[in-house]
């Protein structure tokens, strides 16, 4: 019986006005096989850069565009990456630099939001409608989600986000340390009052800053700080300072926020809320590394993430257990930048 052939990917149109430009026309005219230009077309594959520059100066001429539907069907690899935010605390510099990396890979990218970091299942829900390759989350997932991905063959790789009960593929920022770095400095510039503005209860990056913080000045004999909870926005940070100065000790002498985004909003609360002077009056610091915070008016003290670092490192992870799915499971932790800006008195 003869062998139906699996070659699905374009077929061969006769020349003319309104036809489709396939990869055979291509080929003709550049004077290669068709192999070639699919080669070209296909991430990682070889091929020379001479016959590179005459199949582009072909599909130039022709206006041709790969079938990547149709390509899909051959490789049973859609070159699709799922990836999953929290919109609270979301840096939006991750988005560009995400989206760069991936395309430098020749990977396009599907973008999920979730309202809450513990409620998923809208998104996974909706996931299993695109054949993705792998999935990259910056949010929290429960344990039968991961297991659903698992079943599926779908790889996934988590962004400052670690599970000490299952062994997921991780890319994390040192929190704790951080921290550290923070609560050390003010310290030392003779601070003794601190107050913390966390981040939404869901969120487990805020809990590990928080927890750092606290920890920290535990260690150093501190009197336990005042806490308000915020929701990684501007707006949010000038109600928690609001709050933290409610009480008999009044205003603390130190604020550590759990993002940039929630110290920006205690800086223009403590100038325009209550007539504070930065740092003179009162130390705010944050955590993050955010564009806004480098802005003259704020100058913030923070420690910044390594984003360009971290996301290289989830791709990288994510590709090799698209390729290899046997590829053992690997936690990946990069140390911060502490950025001395002036916001905080510090030594």
């Amino acid at each position: 019986m003869a062998r139906r052939s699996t070659k699905m990917t374009e077929e061969r149109p006769t020349s003319g006005v309104g036809t489709t430009v396939t990869s055979y026309d291509v080929a003709r005219h550049a004077g290669v096989s068709q192999s070639a230009v699919s080669r070209c077309f296909t991430p990682g594959a070889s091929v020379s850069p001479r016959t590179r520059d005459r199949i582009m100066k072909a599909v130039d001429a022709l206006g041709y565009r790969p079938n990547m539907i149709a390509r899909s069907l051959i490789t049973k690899r859609s070159n699709l990456i799922a990836v999953i935010v929290a919109n609270l605390g979301f840096n939006p510099e991750f988005t560009g630099t995400l989206s760069r990396l991936f395309a430098a890979r020749g990977l396009n990218l599907l973008f999920y939001t979730l309202d809450r970091e513990d409620d998923a299942d809208r998104v996974i829900e909706q996931l299993w409608q695109y054949r993705v390759d792998g999935v990259v989350s910056a949010a929290r997932l429960s344990e039968r989600h991961i297991e659903q991905m698992t079943k599926r063959g779908v790889p996934v790789v988590f962004l400052n986000r670690v599970y000490d009960t299952i062994p997921v593929n991780s890319v994390c920022c040192d929190q704790a340390e951080g921290e550290r770095w923070l609560v050390d400095r003010l310290w030392a510039a003779g601070h003794r009052r601190f107050g913390i503005v966390a981040g939404p209860d869901a969120s487990i990056v805020s809990r590990q800053r928080v927890t750092g913080a606290s920890d920290r000045l535990a260690t150093l004999g501190g009197d336990p700080p005042r806490l308000a909870i915020g929701d990684f926005t501007y707006d949010g940070g000038r109600a928690a300072l609001r709050a933290l100065a409610v009480g008999g000790s009044g205003m603390p002498e130190a604020v550590i926020c759990a993002n940039d985004m929630m110290a920006l909003g205690c800086i223009d609360e403590a100038r325009h809320g209550f007539g504070r002077r930065i740092p003179q009056d009162l130390s705010i610091v944050g955590f993050d590394g955010s564009a806004p915070g480098r802005w003259a008016s704020y100058d913030l003290t923070t420690v910044r993430q390594p984003t360009h670092v971290m996301i290289e490192a989830a791709i990288d992870m994510l590709v090799t257990r698209i390729e290899d799915p046997s590829t053992l499971t690997e936690k990946r932790v990069f140390s911060g930048e502490l950025v001395i800006g002036g916001s905080a008195t510090i030594a």
